[in-house]
């Protein structure tokens, strides 16, 4: 029996599934290691990613170590704090709620049930249908106070948590030898479970499936060489175990929520024989949240609960009648942030004064066309929406520029330091200019202004461009640091790719029509603007492209598919117009299969910059994906490598990656997936679509890939007649979000 991590094998994910889809299927093409996030390592690598601290460390004085710290404070370590201290905010504001919400009362069957439990269990009281003590409730910490922003410092590698004791990690190691499992695994084991990992796993083997990259059935292998005959499929553990590990699941394919109709088949699937009592159990340990939201049916009959039913004995004038509902469960993590970021966003609407200035309207009457109308609707408005492509992104620009005209503190925020640079084009300024940063920058307060004393940003306006690659963890992370009275733009294409995390923020606020939306009339020039455009609304057209800025390579197998590919980069493309191979990207479907990103980035290696590959795989002048934080993808070449680590340069920035994480957080980047490549331009791009990838193409994952191009675009197609039916019929995959309903009850829809 082995319990080793297995990376998914599926292909790359435009769009979640249901829980039951989250096994890998066996298959050529293989997705991201991140389970749909795209920019992060494999899971089993990612499992642990605490550096050790040398003895020295812990050995040198608290406070000569803390000003040592402070001084070496990274951009992803100040990210991590500011994420920490507003998941502190998000807590705090959560538990000075005097009671449970009311919502769920009037339920009848299995899902009252379901909610009874959770709300005995907020009242402090053991459910009648649960066996379990339900936990002393932890501590909330008080939120730390804010502090002013570091000063700006070279890009580093992301900050991890300290790495488990050696005698924790030696006697998880033990258990996991005598269960049979890999003891590699036990550093993962113990950052995952904490202190007393070795005596939880022993107690409870399917803990095991805490770890990324572990499945049911490798914990289950694990927990019957461990517990013998004791060991059931019954096993509430078990089912407890499995619920989470579903919820993680879906959490990766971009739900925050899971239907709990869904959630139960989806346990019946894993073979948990009372589907339905595993999900009491773990509401009523606290592992996970119910809630009951409103379904927004025209025409659906009302829903007659058991309270109603009851009120008709006492007095039929008192009878009450609710539509339908819906029951969701899902993680406490991803639910805070998601009503967290409903409040904020309904702070930010109704905060502003509805009321143009003159000196607003002077500056829309100087604009025209769609510019103009985003610059009245952000003069009366706290949140605005706009939408369009590439050419789109000079009305931000002007808006920008017109806000500071006015003295106003704006700021414009991007998602890649590439998306900075092009916005940086159309100002005719510095993409290093206070006023331009990354969403990430802004967070962790090395770009940007700053906060203030309350921990807001100190701003008046901010631009949020890429809004569609905004998870429901860093947008409430930044609608929630917004001052009372500021203003909130949020931009993109809404037919990119949705965000690598949970949720589909900009999708659910352009349905939710709360605030004005400006679609921009400025359409993206040339073949290419055509081409793309025309993806965007199902169509694939042939388009002329008289300077061949569009080329189509037809291709018989992957093998063909990956020959053609370093020819098209490294001789083609040059030759024909002028581009070199290191300002173009190929971008495939996925990292396995004979054509993944592994594959095509081996060839790209051999022919660009051959090498040994000594340091970790990679050679000096080697093109790198580096993925500071799951999700999160920044394209970069190496430069050297020492004891320290890998040294790279990532835009612009020097970058030491420790060897200790080389694995789990750099990659070959000469090939990129599309969630990879999304937020970057190249001024060429090669796509490549074998045929074994032809049941994972999506309208938006073509629209993603093939808009990268900014002067030309290769195809290399191996998949025939399925590039038109995605095209036309395979649009993004629904994911289940609460924000749309969270919204609605306490934000009027626009008219």
């Amino acid at each position: 029996m082995s319990t080793e991590p297995e990376p998914p094998s599926t292909t790359e994910n435009t769009g979640p599934g249901t829980p039951d889809d989250a096994p890998p299927a066996e298959g050529s093409v293989e997705t991201d290691p991140t389970a749909a996030t795209d920019g992060g390592p494999a899971p089993e690598a990612a499992a642990g990613e605490g550096v050790p601290q040398s003895p020295a460390a812990d050995a040198t004085d608290p406070e000569s170590g803390a000003d040592e710290a402070a001084r070496k404070l990274s951009e992803a370590e100040a990210e991590l704090a500011a994420q920490k201290l507003e998941r502190e905010r998000i807590e705090r504001r959560k538990a000075e709620k005097q009671g449970p919400i009311p919502a769920g009362t009037k339920l009848s069957g299995k899902a009252a049930d379901l909610l009874a439990a959770v709300r005995a269990v907020e009242g402090g009281e053991k459910p009648a249908t649960t066996v379990f003590a339900d936990p002393e409730p932890a501590p909330r910490r008080p939120a730390a106070e804010p502090v002013r922003r570091p000063q700006p410092v070279a890009a580093e590698p992301a900050a991890t948590a300290p790495a488990p004791a050696p005698d924790t990690v030696e006697a998880v190691r033990r258990v996991l030898t005598g269960g049979g499992a890999p003891e590699t695994l036990a550093p993962q084991v113990a950052a995952a479970l904490g202190e007393g990992a070795a005596q939880a796993l022993g107690e409870d083997p399917w803990q095991l499936l805490r770890v990324p990259g572990v499945r049911p059935e490798q914990a289950d292998g694990f927990a019957r060489a461990l517990l013998g005959a004791q060991c059931a499929p019954d096993d509430e553990r078990r089912g407890r175990a499995v619920t989470v590990w579903l919820l993680e699941q879906a959490a990766l394919a971009g739900h925050t929520a899971l239907e709990l109709p869904a959630l139960t088949a989806a346990l019946g699937r894993q073979g948990v024989p009372d589907s339905d009592a595993a999900v009491q159990s773990t509401l009523a340990e606290g592992e996970a949240l119910a809630f009951q939201d409103a379904v927004d049916e025209p025409g659906a009959a009302p829903v007659r609960t058991a309270e109603s039913e009851e009120s008709e004995e006492g007095d039929e004038n008192d009878e009450e009648e609710t539509g339908p509902v819906r029951v969701l469960v899902g993680l406490e993590r991803y639910a805070l942030a998601e009503e967290s970021l409903a409040d904020a966003l309904a702070r930010v609407v109704n905060s502003v004064a509805k009321e143009a200035s003159t000196a607003w309207e002077s500056a829309a009457a100087s604009a025209s066309g769609s510019t103009a109308e985003l610059i009245r609707a952000v003069a009366g408005h706290g949140l605005v929406l706009h939408t369009g492509g590439e050419a789109a992104r000079a009305e931000p620009a002007v808006l920008l520029t017109a806000a500071r005209s006015l003295g106003l503190r704006a700021v414009a925020a991007c998602h890649t330091p590439d998306g900075r640079r092009r916005l940086a084009a159309h100002l005719n300024a510095d993409d290093g200019d206070g006023f331009l940063v990354t969403v990430p920058g802004l967070l962790s307060g090395a770009e940007g202004p700053g906060r203030d004393a309350e921990g807001a940003f100190a701003l008046d306006l901010l631009i949020v461009l890429d809004a569609p690659q905004l998870d429901v963890e860093t947008a409430a992370m930044l609608v929630e640091s917004l001052p009372d009275g500021a203003r909130l733009v949020l931009g993109g294409d809404p037919a990119m790719l949705w965000s690598a995390g949970p949720g589909r923020v900009f999708a659910d606020l352009l349905a939710a029509r709360v605030c004005p939306q400006v679609a921009s009339r400025t359409p993206d020039p040339g073949p290419l603007g055509e081409l793309v455009s025309g993806v965007g609304i199902g169509e694939l057209n042939q388009v002329e492209a008289p300077g061949k800025e569009i080329v189509i390579v037809p291709v018989r197998d992957a093998g063909e598919a990956v020959h053609r590919t370093v020819q098209l980069v490294a001789d083609s493309v040059p030759r024909a117009f002028g581009i070199p191979a290191e300002q173009t990207v190929v971008v495939t479907p996925g990292h396995g299969g004979a054509a993944g990103t592994r594959a095509l980035n081996a060839a790209l290696k051999e022919r660009l910059n051959p090498g040994p590959g000594r340091f970790g795989g990679f050679d000096p002048g080697d093109r790198i994906a580096y993925s500071p934080a799951p999700g999160r993808t920044v394209p970069g070449q190496v430069v050297t490598a020492d004891a320290e680590g890998l040294h790279l340069s990532c835009a612009g920035a020097a970058v030491v990656v420790p060897k200790e994480r080389v694995e789990q957080s750099v990659r070959h980047g000469w090939a990129l997936t599309a969630h990879q490549a999304v937020g970057s331009r190249w001024p060429a791009a090669v796509v490549v679509l074998p045929g074994d990838a032809a049941q994972v193409l999506s309208r938006p994952w073509v629209y993603t890939a093939f808009s990268r191009a900014a002067r030309h675009l290769s195809v290399v197609h191996g998949v025939e007649q399925t590039l038109a039916a995605a095209v036309a019929e395979v649009t993004a995959k629904p994911r289940t979000t609460r924000l749309p309903v969270l919204l609605r009850t306490q934000v009027p829809a626009a008219g």
